[in-house]
């Protein structure tokens, strides 16, 4: 799956840089403030086309790789961490139906749409009772005649409220077993009641908007996505979460290290000819932020290398690349908060300030949800189990 031109991806990421500079960061302070959804952010991608960038070119879409997708998130979050995680969330929930739902005409359908209408999507894969496991549900989707039944008290339902359509996790039917899941596109319209059951006062990623809710549906049979989860949650859900995650971590440790940069430059402006001692860590973070990228960079560009036919995604489904994907996650969300925390260190008082030009308390705070999401202690737990089987030179 591969963009169109290098000039059609140019053009959405020179609108991502435009939004970035002149929509999300303006408005990054006020959303974090008020705890609010960036509407405008996502307006203006919306108008720009970005919502679409994961459709492949056959439907109309402009196909991008993931490695593109990335430079779109990681643009975004260098201006508003909340912005930057809604457009990756929105990605994975595309991609999922782009890379699982192509055998489908209502999905193949909803995606020409989507190039069009510019839905937002978003997910709801939590569920009061698995404590924080996303591959095992209660509640299930029951089939009645053409159309479906699903129930689902969700911990976590990232910007629901504001998404045009929910993928949402279940067991295959009553009789299924915990880990017997698929998804379900669940429109606007299908949504008999969703009803917020918690509240979002946070410390960071406060405009992701992800408190719990509780989602009586009903719909179409055919929104019920091909297969298993467990194949989706492995080619892509996983890959595209901890990739484009890590993209948009290292988007907030970026604008950190750039506001170190300029304060260190002011310092050098005092007193020229001379290099302030503050340089020297702001040569070791940014050696920091540098090494960050390459581990994204190349997760992304192998992922790109595998081909799309069945038998080259079965590669996907391995242990070698569990791992690389939970080794991915835990080194990018570790990294992110100790690079903001050195730029902190450079700035000093004036980054501690919130009413300073230089502070630096929106992105610290954004950047310590990182290894919260999906827990590291989790997915080092996991990594640990597959070890213990895994005889392939590390």
């Amino acid at each position: 799956m591969h963009c169109r031109s290098d000039q059609n991806f140019d053009a959405l990421l020179g609108a991502a840089r435009r939004i970035a500079a002149e929509v999300a960061a303006p408005n990054a302070a006020d959303v974090d403030k008020q705890s609010r959804f960036p509407i405008e952010t996502v307006g203006a991608l919306r108008e720009a086309g970005i919502l679409s960038a994961a459709v492949p070119t056959e439907l109309g879409g402009a196909g991008c790789t993931m490695q593109q997708l990335t430079q779109l998130c990681s643009t975004l979050s260098q201006a508003c961490g909340s912005s930057g995680m809604v457009l990756a969330m929105h990605y994975i929930q595309l991609a999922c139906l782009a890379r699982h739902g192509m055998e489908s005409d209502f999905f193949r359908t909803y995606l020409r749409a989507q190039v069009h209408k510019q839905y937002l999507l978003a997910s709801i894969t939590s569920e009061v009772g698995t404590y924080g496991d996303t591959r095992s549900s209660i509640c299930a989707v029951q089939r009645e005649g053409s159309r479906f039944v699903l129930n689902k008290d969700a911990t976590t339902g990232s910007y629901c409220q504001h998404a045009d359509a929910l993928l949402v996790t279940c067991r295959r039917d009553n009789e299924a077993a915990a880990n017997d899941q698929v998804l379900v596109l669940v429109q606007r319209a299908d949504c008999i009641t969703l009803e917020q059951t918690t509240s979002w006062d946070t410390m960071g990623m406060r405009g992701t908007c992800s408190p719990g809710f509780k989602l009586e549906s009903s719909g179409p049979v055919e929104q019920i996505l091909p297969g298993a989860y467990a194949d989706s949650s492995a080619q892509t859900m996983v890959p595209y979460s901890h990739i484009l995650w890590a993209s948009l971590w290292w988007g907030i440790a970026a604008d950190a290290v750039g506001k170190a940069a300029n304060f260190v430059r002011g310092q050098a402006r005092q007193k020229p000819g001379t290099v302030p001692p503050t340089a020297a860590r702001l040569a070791e973070a940014s050696m920091q932020l540098h090494n960050m990228k390459q581990l994204w960079l190349t997760a992304a560009a192998a992922f790109d290398a595998i081909g799309t036919s069945p038998a080259q995604q079965e590669e996907l489904l391995t242990i070698g690349w569990a791992l690389r994907f939970n080794n991915l996650k835990i080194s990018c969300s570790e990294a992110a908060p100790q690079i903001v925390h050195r730029a902190l260190q450079i700035v000093g008082i004036l980054g501690y300030k919130n009413d300073s030009p230089f502070s630096l308390g929106r992105q610290y705070r954004d950047s310590l949800s990182a290894s919260l999401m999906i827990s590291n202690d989790r997915i080092a737990a996991k990594s640990a189990s597959m070890l213990l089987v895994f005889k392939d030179a590390p």
